[in-house]
């Protein structure tokens, strides 16, 4: 018997980004023969590292709704300006979205996310260790992915705040 020859196996490159898969909705069109039914799915994606991005997708099959949410989501990326390295969120900060809004809150060493649902998935793929939240208003998912999204983006360190105003760390306090 001859002996076959090994292959070397491809390695696979590290992944940019994770991503989670908030929900999945099922849609319909009502047309002429009846209805016709759609997927519309809600990915977020972070690297852990203080980036993170979301995306929505609709296709007729779940598979390709997720794609399409996970490739639109990784164009949507933004950085989040976290402080004492990473760890938690510099001050506190509400975002609105519709009916939604989203209050994260700073929080000592050890805390860990005390969040739930869409907002815990968007906060530990930005690699936040510590911080408070509350979702007040309306729990629907979309709208609260908008409105923590629009949270992290209000956020502002110390020295981001200094450059603005041209002054030193200092006098901002």
């Amino acid at each position: 018997m001859a002996e076959r020859e090994k292959r070397p196996f491809k390695k696979r490159e590290p992944k940019e980004f994770d991503d989670v898969v908030v929900s999945i909705n099922r849609v319909s069109k009502t047309v002429k023969g009846g209805r016709r039914m759609r997927f519309a799915a809600l990915v977020v994606v972070g690297d852990h590292k203080g980036r993170v991005g979301f995306g929505i997708g609709k296709a007729t099959e779940v598979p390709d709704a997720i794609k399409k949410a996970t490739e639109a989501a990784k164009k949507n990326v933004f950085t989040v300006q976290l402080v004492e390295n990473g760890r938690t969120v510099p001050h506190v900060s509400q975002g609105r979205h519709g009916a939604s809004s989203v209050m994260l809150r700073p929080a000592a060493p050890g805390t860990g996310v005390i969040a739930g649902g869409a907002v815990r998935s968007i906060l530990e793929l930005a690699g936040i260790a510590d911080v408070l939240s509350k979702i007040i208003g309306s729990r629907t998912p979309v709208n609260v992915v908008y409105a923590t999204l629009d949270a992290l983006k209000n956020m502002r360190t110390v020295e981001a705040v200094a450059k603005e105003r041209d002054l030193k760390v200092a006098e901002v306090r």
